[in-house]
């Protein structure tokens, strides 16, 4: 099917809502990692988000070159062409942009969707994030408010971040403290700028222990139960008839079934997902490396075996293991089986 466009994305993020399940985020960095995440989603049948990160936008335009925007348009160019082959919808999306890499990245982006919007065209992508963790919240939300009017202004949906994440993200890394766990006036503070939809629709991801990276079940401590605390809480402030905020759940490897459930529940519509698929993409690769050692190597001037040291041959392993783990997210997250028909 043809990528989202701005209104089907928002159909998507309702249906999320409505349902009580969340999409799996995929972050990728090349083509094939793209291709595997729209097998995984077809193989759960759920539609889904992937996702860039600076680094990984870098890496689309070539390691030796790393023009972000050139990147950026170029995955978002790939995944139109290769989407349509897939019976669900995607959308796209630019992720973690921390306050220094703004101007040459996510605002250049959307200012470039603003004209092509102005054109009677479609952005390329359909939301954006603005990792304002690492600075003080009024700040975080100062900025949040331009990013808003610019996101409105070129037809997508703005991604905040109101709390700190522990670990390390693109260069940014957050220590493991108590500062992990955002609290009702923060989420208060985030409606006073933002507004309630009013202004322009933005989803949020509120920190309740999250910590980027790969750790053993229980080294992070989730409190996942506090996202219903401040929902019911805000819900109540502004004496609304619904919950405020559409959430987003970072940095959940390790995570268990429990915890993401529990999220999920308390309002979660979108989980990220890029460490796990990393290790699963890369896995099937090693295993297949050592149990073909003699055909990928030329080893004592032989000529190996080319069907073994094809790209192709260790590719297609990689991409069944990493789709195989999409496929798990959905599952963890209730979305299987949700895709718009």
């Amino acid at each position: 099917m043809p990528i989202a466009t701005p209104e089907v994305y928002n159909e998507m993020l309702d249906r999320a809502r409505d349902g009580g399940f969340a999409y799996p985020a995929i972050n990728v960095t090349s083509s094939q990692t793209l291709t595997a995440a729209l097998r995984g989603f077809a193989d759960a049948e759920s539609d889904g988000i992937i996702q860039v990160s600076v680094g990984g936008a870098e890496y689309w335009s070539g390691s030796s070159v790393k023009d972000r925007i050139a990147g950026s348009l170029a995955m978002a160019a790939y995944a139109r062409e290769v989407a349509k082959n897939y019976p669900v919808t995607v959308a796209l999306h630019t992720d973690h942009c921390a306050k220094q890499n703004l101007e040459s990245w996510t605002e250049q982006l959307m200012g470039l969707e603003v004209e092509e919007v102005k054109a009677g065209r479609l952005p390329w992508y359909q939301s954006h994030m603005f990792d304002g963790s690492a600075i003080p919240l009024d700040e975080n939300l100062e900025i949040a408010q331009r990013l808003l009017d610019l996101a409105v202004r070129s037809h997508t949906v703005l991604e905040v971040e109101i709390g700190a994440v522990g670990g390390e993200e693109d260069g940014v890394t957050g220590e493991i403290n108590d500062k992990l766990y955002t609290t009702t006036a923060d989420a208060i503070k985030t409606v006073e700028a933002l507004g309630l939809g009013e202004k322009g629709r933005y989803i949020t991801a509120l920190t309740f222990g999250n910590v980027h990276g790969a750790y053993k079940p229980g080294f992070v401590k989730l409190r996942p139960e506090i996202l219903g605390t401040i929902q019911e809480e805000v819900q109540a402030h502004y004496k609304l008839d619904h919950r405020p905020f559409d959430l987003v759940m970072h940095g959940g490897s390790g995570s268990t079934d429990t915890e993401i459930a529990t999220a999920v529940a308390n309002g979660v519509i979108k989980m990220n997902v890029d460490t796990d698929t990393q290790y699963a993409f890369t896995r099937p690769v090693a295993d297949w490396m050592f149990k073909n050692y003699d055909g990928v190597l030329k080893i004592d001037g032989e000529v190996g075996v080319k069907k073994q040291y094809d790209p192709r041959a260790w590719g297609k392993a990689a991409e069944t293991g990493m789709a195989a783990r999409v496929v798990e997210a959905a599952e963890r997250l209730g979305a299987v089986g949700t895709k718009i028909k």
